[in-house]
């Protein structure tokens, strides 16, 4: 976790190091693309993440208690949705800023 935390520091480092080293005459570089890119496959990967670690969670409750089936399914088809509309969500306002 900790080389983790290094790398977004770098990464960060990087980004915000241009702006600062300009010289005054060039133009203005534009990140926008960059965010979208970060933002968006930061979203779906933790996303990927949290429906696979909901639907194991059913698999193992099924289980343990195989009698549960209905209403484990209806539940976790519902926080699937909950899960991959933040994903969507994600993509429509990353969409707005942009334009």
């Amino acid at each position: 976790m900790r080389k983790l935390q290094y790398v977004f520091m770098a990464l960060a480092a990087m980004c915000f190091a241009i702006p600062a080293f300009a010289d005054g005459g060039s133009a203005v570089m534009n990140l926008a693309p960059v965010g979208v890119g970060l933002g968006m496959g930061l979203a779906a990967g933790l996303c990927g993440l949290g429906q696979g670690r909901a639907v194991g969670s059913t698999t193992e409750a099924l289980a343990r208690n195989p009698g549960t089936r209905a209403g484990l399914l209806m539940f976790m088809l519902i926080g699937l949705a909950f899960i991959e509309s933040l994903t969507l969500f994600t993509f429509a306002m990353i969409f707005i800023k942009i334009k």
